[in-house]
């Protein structure tokens, strides 16, 4: 918590900077500092479907079994344990409406060791008031790859076609996998669909300089399904990745094999969360650190 000043002052110049830049909309302005302590590793983030201008976020594994509700501007409005399940290593959320009622999917989906056999999915209906308290999951998804562990900290929801998306995060190209939202058994075996398309790497000049960061650079850490289940956006360590289908029957197997849309993220400290705002027309990113810059995208 000692770089906190220095934190606070380069997000302060950072807002300087972008409120200064040349354009009448631009891509990324900061919205708000996420400063509860207790949100020192957030992971996964979603747009709530029934409290306006509020948002969900999780923490990383080892941090308590808990939902967060902030504002967009990052003040926190309730917190509520999820019983009977454990955060493992929590990596994504994402919201979706399924027959008139909204649910968060939390992905228990992280693996940095490669050892976890079985990986979970829990799903919570959002609550109707925001006042602390505990949620139960209504299902959990239980399943595992198809041929061996892999660390995966993207996932969304296409409620549409009943399936979850999983994007893994460290091998290249990264790998598209889907579960049923709504599976008859478990453990599910996750289906592999195809490979994204034009994920940014480093470039020759952050190779020679920081090779640690170099490495990182084009690793998925998120994903979110627009509300029009359009597009899927993918966060890596330095950009937003945007995939565009034409129409929702187009599958992603295909729709991932194109060139993507690209922009490079402002500084966000460990970008490790994105979320499509609840009207579709940009979205909210931040990081995994303490405080937490919560940024909003135009894309």
């Amino acid at each position: 918590m000692h770089r906190r000043p220095q934190l606070l002052i380069a997000l302060a110049l950072s807002a300087c900077l972008l409120a200064c830049a040349p354009q009448k909309e631009p891509f990324a302005r900061l919205a708000g500092l996420v400063l509860d302590e207790r949100l020192r590793e957030i992971s996964g983030m979603a747009a709530s479907r029934v409290h306006e201008d509020v948002l969900w976020l999780v923490n990383d594994g080892g941090n308590d079994a808990a939902l967060y509700a902030v504002s967009r501007r990052g003040r926190e409005q309730a917190r509520f344990v999820i019983d009977g399940v454990a955060n493992t290593d929590w990596e994504d959320l994402a919201a979706f409406e399924l027959d008139g009622r909204h649910y968060l999917l939390i992905a228990d989906t992280g693996d940095n060791g490669g050892l976890r056999r079985t990986l979970q999915l829990h799903v919570v209906e959002e609550p109707a008031t925001l006042e602390d308290g505990s949620l139960k999951p209504v299902w959990s998804i239980a399943f595992r790859w198809p041929d061996g562990a892999r660390d995966c900290e993207a996932v969304a929801v296409d409620a549409a076609a009943g399936q979850v998306l999983l994007v893994s995060k460290k091998r290249r190209p990264p790998e598209l996998f889907a579960l049923p939202l709504r599976p008859a058994t478990r453990p599910q075996t996750a289906r592999r669909l195809g490979t994204l398309a034009g994920i940014p790497q480093a470039g020759q000049h952050e190779r020679r300089g920081n090779r640690v960061h170099a490495r990182l650079h084009g690793q998925v850490t998120s994903a979110d399904l627009s509300p029009d289940a359009r597009t899927l956006a993918v966060m890596t360590y330095g950009d937003l990745v945007l995939y565009r289908r034409h129409g929702t029957s187009e599958s992603w197997t295909k729709a991932t094999r194109r060139r993507p849309e690209l922009r490079a993220l402002p500084w966000i400290p460990q970008a490790e969360a994105v979320a499509w705002s609840a009207g579709g027309r940009g979205l909210f990113a931040t990081g995994e650190f303490s405080p937490a810059p919560l940024f909003y995208l135009v894309p």
